[in-house]
């Protein structure tokens, strides 16, 4: 009967019944997502690994199924594309995933959305990096998601490079020896509270979804029990309507999941992106949702139904109710510090946190805030004063209704304090996963490697031409020893070679002319410069990689040295060994070292780092360009940060819409009134504030109730991961902020309804 009454009970019923389906259904598509997203980092992963091509190492012989290949990463507006050259050396050569056959010299295979990119007018300095012609498109098995940047490029003559490092010949791909990163126990707990805090949100968003329109059921349930129903039948039948509405919401939540699913593939959220078919959920947990989420709509309602009492006259809930207890509301956050307290200073010295526990003690805490929220909302809106008519009218619907308030922003209440700790969590760990580079990036921002064979003095005139270059600093280096690299020399000492002006950026040098010779003291690692700083003294030079050459490189210390006191380069290592004036080099001295140059930027000039790419593509495609950063992250600490972020999206993209649905059920519930309100004369704009007051008292009690809590689970897991309790106040106001900013949105989303249900049309009854 309760199932009948949801959707056939007229339009009241099925509206309410369609209300509760979107709130629901849109829970559960965040829940399946959720479900889905293991298994697509997973193949994320899988596929990463199946398209790896190893270059360093042992190099392998030639054969009928090796290819040569090198790697052309690089970036373009601040997004990663992966680059490959490939010369088949065999008909048998394995082409990479995604290819069925090899592209020919000159030529390329791109991802789709690369291609959509070198096709539009953002593309256009790009092309000129991918000077190839576009034949085709990479499958989807050789790429990691459906925005990546990818090609392959075909070339010749690269086994003459082997020793450049990022060329190599392989005769498969994928990692020949996979190692299995050792956990570490604070990224694991990372991950268990950014999946706990970003499940618990949906978890409360459902719970609140399935009680809408209950006043007015309860008011339809009244007459069940004139025609003869008890208390329980009459439960029970409220039950089966939220499981109707819950039933419809699990069909909606699939429907809301598909689309989403297809949808996914066309957008990319903090440069990560997925392909449709990675995003499928696991059967086991995907049953547990639909058992769940119907199971949860049964126990909410009945749980609800205890404190009302339903006569056949009427609904005995507009009596003044029994004030709220706190005792057992501090039980519940007290249970979850209990829970976490073990695990005090446990930090990453002391195995791994038990998952158990952290999980419990975090749902508790979060938990605590939606027990905690309406008793603190009843007694602050009983304690507000008087005031304009709008906030008249605000305060007094708080006042009898303050539970529905509670259940509206529950929700922004739980995902803020949540989001709140983790904040804390990340940003007190963040020093542990993040080192410093050492790079001067006040002396260069660019670093290129230039390959070898590259005649230096030319690269160096071209990157002083190119726009936003303001100074260029060549260096060049090699390792020299006191006898041949093939025989291991037992002692050995660094060569760079430079001008005057960049040698004076490695040294303290007492005066340099072209043609000078230094020894540096106080080089780091450095303890044979001086027993090898004999004039006469053969130095054999060793060759990039270790490969040799035909010929022997050899260099003669000179008769005269001048002393220099080694200081920080540009990348914040001290140099050691022989620095070389340009003039003092020997010309087959060229083929041994490897060029580095450094390169000031102009900020004035837009785009300055993509005209310094270009020019290093135009040098050679294996310049290699990097952009210095004065410190670098932990991958994984990275990826984890970068998942909450996603996870955070979706989730407050959950809320606004939860809370849109929520605010029109409401404004629903209370038409007949505005219309009456209006109808006697007051103003619409005065209506507009008294709804934009009663959704902001209640989310500025929220909002402080989540801050308390955030911050006691942030302090408690700064402490589990034996760090130091620090409040990060930006963050704090950051949090505070996105929601109330959803609550704004939502309201003025939720005026134009408004201002319909203010007309005299909503007096109209049967």
């Amino acid at each position: 009967m309760g199932l009948r009454f949801a959707f056939a009970g007229g339009r009241e019923g099925w509206t309410r019944a369609l209300l509760t389906a979107v709130g629901v259904g849109l829970g559960v598509a965040l829940l399946l997502l959720t479900t889905a997203l293991p298994g697509a980092l997973e193949e994320r992963h899988r596929r990463e690994e199946a398209r790896l091509n190893f270059t360093y190492g042992e190099q392998i012989k030639r054969a009928d199924d090796t290819l040569m290949t090198a790697d052309t990463n690089t970036e373009f507006g601040g997004r990663d594309i992966r680059g490959r050259l490939l010369e088949p050396e065999g008909d048998k050569a394995p082409p990479p995933p995604g290819l069925r056959e090899f592209p020919a010299p000159g030529d390329m295979l791109v991802s789709p959305a690369l291609k959509e990119l070198l096709g539009s007018a953002d593309g256009e300095m790009l092309r000129e990096r991918l000077p190839y012609d576009i034949v085709g498109t990479i499958g989807e098995q050789g790429l990691i998601g459906s925005q990546e940047l990818a090609y392959y490029a075909g070339a010749e003559n690269l086994a003459e490079r082997i020793g450049d490092g990022q060329v190599g010949r392989i005769d498969s791909y994928g990692d020949p020896n996979p190692v299995q990163e050792q956990s570490d126990p604070v990224l694991m707990l990372l991950i268990l509270v950014v999946f706990v805090v970003l499940l618990m949100p949906v978890a409360v968003f459902i719970a609140a979804a399935v009680r809408f329109g209950g006043e007015r059921r309860d008011r339809r349930l009244a007459a069940l029990r004139l025609v003869g129903s008890d208390g329980g039948m009459t439960r029970r039948i409220a039950a089966g309507e939220a499981l109707g509405g819950a039933l419809l919401g699990l069909v909606f939540g699939t429907g809301f999941f598909l689309a989403g699913r297809e949808f996914a593939a066309s957008v990319e959220v903090f440069r990560i992106s997925v392909f449709p078919s990675y995003l499928n959920p696991s059967p086991l947990l995907a049953l547990l949702v639909a058992v769940a989420v119907p199971a949860a709509a049964v126990l909410v309602t009945l749980l609800t139904l205890r404190g009302v009492v339903i006569e056949p006259l009427g609904v005995v809930r507009t009596a003044r109710p029994a004030r709220r207890r706190l005792w057992w509301r501090l039980l519940v956050p007290l249970a979850g510090v209990g829970m976490l307290a073990p695990m005090l200073g446990q930090g990453k010295e002391n195995g791994e946190f038990n998952e158990y526990l952290v999980a419990g003690g975090v749902i508790c805490l979060l938990v605590g805030v939606t027990a905690l929220l309406p008793w603190i909302m009843e007694t602050a809106v009983a304690r507000l004063g008087s005031g304009s008519v709008s906030w008249q009218l605000a305060v007094r619907r708080l006042q009898l209704s303050s539970g529905a308030a509670a259940r509206m922003v529950n929700g922004i209440a739980v995902a803020v304090a949540g989001a709140i700790a983790l904040q804390m969590l990340f940003a007190g760990v963040e020093s542990e996963y993040t080192k410093e580079t050492g790079y001067d990036v006040t002396l260069a921002q660019v670093q290129i490697n230039v390959p070898e064979g590259t005649e230096m003095a030319a690269a160096s005139a071209k990157l002083e031409k190119t726009k936003g270059v303001r100074e260029v600093y060549p260096l060049s280096r090699g390792y020299s020893g006191d006898r041949p690299w093939s025989r291991n020399p037992e002692r050995n000492a660094e060569l760079t070679i430079g001008d005057c002006a960049t040698l004076r950026k490695v040294a303290k040098l007492p005066s340099c002319t072209d043609g000078d010779v230094f020894t540096v003291r106080g080089g780091e690692f450095d303890t044979d410069t001086a027993s090898l700083s004999r004039p006469g003294q053969k130095l054999y030079l060793e060759t990039s990689a270790g490969h040799m050459k035909t010929k022997e490189v050899v260099w003669t210390v000179p008769g005269t040295l001048k002393q220099a006191d080694s200081i920080k380069d540009p990348t914040g290592t001290k140099r050691g060994g022989f620095l070389l004036t340009e003039g003092a080099m020997p010309a087959d001295l060229a083929e041994a070292v490897r060029g580095q140059v450094y390169l000031a930027l102009d900020d004035s000039v837009p785009n300055a780092v993509e005209h310094v790419r270009n020019a290093a593509a135009a040098i050679d495609p294996l310049a290699d360009p990097m952009t210095w950063q004065v410190t670098e992250r932990s991958e994984r600490y990275d990826t984890i940060r970068t998942g909450l972020f996603v996870g955070a999206a979706a989730v407050l993209a959950l809320i606004g819409a939860s809370l849109l649905v929520s605010q029109l059920e409401q404004l629903r519930e209370r038409r007949k009134l505005l219309a009456a309100l209006v109808a006697f004369g007051t103003r619409r704009r005065t209506l507009s504030l008294s709804v934009l007051w009663q959704t902001a008292i209640p989310i500025g009690l929220g909002l402080l109730l989540a801050s308390v809590v955030g911050m006691t689970l942030g302090a408690v897991l700064l402490r589990m991961t034996a760090v130091q309790i620090r409040v990060d106040w930006p963050s704090l106001a950051q949090m505070n902020g996105i929601g109330a900013g959803v609550v704004l949105v939502v309201t003025l989303l939720s005026l134009p309804p408004l201002l319909r249900m203010m007309r005299p049309d909503g007096l109209r009854t049967e």
